[in-house]
């Protein structure tokens, strides 16, 4: 049973055959009004879980329009619905869930609770978030740099900001698909030393630095996210905002990175924060392109998921 809990515990071969096969099913579906089911339906028959702890757009709707174009049924649950490990353990939802479908995607706050879901699911479950990864956006991303640049090994990725879920899905993507990774934020919002740690025992370069005009050098990409969570609070988010101004995503930025350099976010943005309104409607932005991804990434990792 395969289940897809964060790009550093999936092998590098399975997860370059999701990116091929993302790719693939994106090419099948060209020009297709997007209701359109896909020719082949690999999940026909299936029902998929789809739990929702975190309020969601483009996780709600990408994996929810990814199994019905492939045959499959969704049952769509809130936090409030389950009450996640408030009555019942989530091992016993987990075990019960198992009866009722052959898929949950759980996207939570806590760890643990993917983990535990895991450990007693008899169905394979796919980490749509977490308060410390966010594999399924990574896995979008590399997709949207091959289609624009080709090979993403050997390039640099250069993040600008604080070091939370997704950067330490790019932070375990690295090792796995053999780029260079560069993090620029201040010291108190550095990404996890484990998480670092094991791209480098991976092969790949990562690389800190605190002068942000100085990380994009030479950069392939240039990556942004969100300075504030939903939960944050206010004395939190002014904090952050002091903290990470120095890091914003500008035109200036961007000028120093390469010409063709391609700037990514995985959304929701707050435009002029994190990053500019002329970097993000600008030439070298794919962020609606990534959005794009995460249905056709999605799709291929619920079918490695299955075996179908």
């Amino acid at each position: 049973m395969n289940h897809f809990l964060d790009i550093h515990k999936t092998g590098a071969t399975d997860l370059r055959a999701m990116i091929d096969s993302a790719r693939e099913m994106k090419a099948a579906r060209d020009g297709l009004p997007k209701g359109t089911p896909d020719a082949s339906q690999p999940l026909a028959g299936r029902m998929v879980a789809l739990i929702f702890e975190k309020p969601s757009t483009r996780t709600r709707i990408s994996f929810d329009v990814g199994v019905r174009q492939m045959g499959g049924q969704t049952m769509v649950l809130s936090g409030a619905d389950m009450q996640l490990g408030h009555g019942e353990t989530i091992a016993d939802t987990a075990r019960v869930l198992s009866r009722y479908v052959d898929l949950i995607m759980i996207r939570t706050y806590e760890e643990q609770t993917l983990l535990e879901m895991a450990e007693y699911a008899t169905v394979p479950v796919i980490n749509g978030l977490t308060n410390r990864t966010h594999p399924c956006q990574i896995m979008a991303d590399v997709m949207t740099f091959e289609e624009r640049r080709g090979a993403i090994a050997g390039r640099k990725i250069v993040w600008c900001g604080d070091g939370n879920n997704v950067c330490a899905s790019w932070l375990h993507a690295a090792g796995q698909f053999g780029f260079d990774f560069t993090f620029s934020g201040p010291e108190t919002l550095d990404p996890e030393p484990s998480f670092i740690g094991a791209a480098r025992k991976q092969g790949a370069r990562i690389t800190i630095e605190r002068d942000p005009a100085r990380a994009v050098e030479g950069a392939d990409v240039v990556v942004a996210d969100t300075w504030v969570s939903m939960h944050d609070s206010q004395s939190s988010k002014e904090r952050r905002h002091n903290q990470l101004r120095p890091y914003q995503v500008n035109e200036a930025l961007m000028a120093r990175a390469k010409p063709d350099a391609l700037f990514m976010h995985c959304l929701p943005a707050h435009r002029d924060d994190e990053v500019t309104s002329a970097v993000m409607d600008g030439p070298h932005s794919v962020v609606f392109d990534e959005a794009e991804n995460r249905l056709h990434a999605q799709k291929a990792v619920m079918r490695w998921c299955l075996g179908v």
